[in-house]
């Protein structure tokens, strides 16, 4: 890459807007995302995006495509790469081996690498994490099977975890002993185990910038309707987390069942993708 595409490139990400679109575009992989969910997910008017979208393809980092009556948008892998292969050209004064693990990190096309002694790290996020992110920490330690190590958090954490939550996971035979409501600095920092996944499942939560996560982990929106605000009798209410329960244990058996160490990245980033827009996605296996 020339220096004057360097310096284009640069100044188009210099800018909270244009940054935050093209993160996003980036954690949404091969499949994109449309104008109205980047704008929905980043509170900002259709015109400003609009503004936005252009600079970033002018500089190579938004490519379009159109799809039915709207347009899906797709972050500019090979522009990043140009500007990155730019910036580390010299890396290390000769010694290459001393930015490995930076190149390592930021490569796109790369394998994950086959499990060997330890899980895979899942963190769910929501807003208060005290339903949807703890039901889904549950089930997944227990699908797992301890390929799996999944935990909770929220952006706003209420500080305790909603009753009927415990009740229905008590009831399905899930040991609820060391779920809690927690914040999701948490697990940003460098004490944390470092996450593999993290998923969203509430609407709040992913369209918040989230802390930078060590080790760059794979992410996905998996929202659902919060069985908190079920209203009704009691029985309703109930029938609210058992709905919400089934439809992420569908989910979450879905993800268990994918041959995770033989996809490459973004193989892998479409199908958790796509768990997350399934209406109702049905077990596997």
């Amino acid at each position: 890459m020339e220096k004057n595409r360097v310096l284009d490139t640069l100044a188009a990400l210099a800018h909270d807007i244009r940054l935050d679109v093209f993160r996003l575009l980036v954690q949404a992989g091969p499949e994109g995302r449309t104008a109205g969910e980047i704008a929905d997910m980043l509170n900002i008017r259709a015109n400003t995006l609009s503004n936005n979208l252009t600079v970033l393809a002018a500089a190579g980092l938004v490519h379009s495509a159109r799809e039915g009556r709207s347009i899906r948008y797709f972050a500019g892998i090979e522009a990043m790469r140009g500007l990155l292969a730019f910036l580390m050209q010299d890396c290390c004064g000769g010694r290459p081996e001393l930015c490995q693990p930076v190149l390592d990190q930021i490569a796109c096309n790369g394998r994950r690498p086959a499990m060997t002694d330890h899980p895979y790290h899942v963190l769910f996020l929501c807003t208060g994490n005290s339903a949807r992110s703890i039901l889904a920490e549950a089930i997944l330690n227990a699908e797992g099977k301890g390929r799996f190590r999944a935990h909770s958090a929220g952006s706003f954490p209420k500080g305790t975890v909603h009753p009927l939550a415990l009740q229905l996971l008590e009831r399905r035979g899930h040991d609820t002993a060391g779920l809690r409501s927690k914040g999701w600095d948490e697990f940003a920092g460098p004490e944390a185990p470092q996450m593999d996944f993290v998923f969203t499942v509430c609407d709040d939560a992913a369209g918040e910038i989230c802390p930078v996560w060590p080790g760059q982990p794979m992410t996905a929106h998996w929202g659902l309707p919060d069985p908190a605000a079920a209203t009704g009798t009691e029985a309703e209410r109930h029938l609210a987390f058992a709905e919400t329960y089934r439809a992420l244990k569908n989910r979450i058996s879905a993800f268990v069942s994918l041959p995770i160490a033989s996809l490459d990245r973004l193989s892998l980033q479409g199908h958790v993708d796509r768990i997350g827009r399934a209406a109702d996605t049905r077990a596997e296996g």
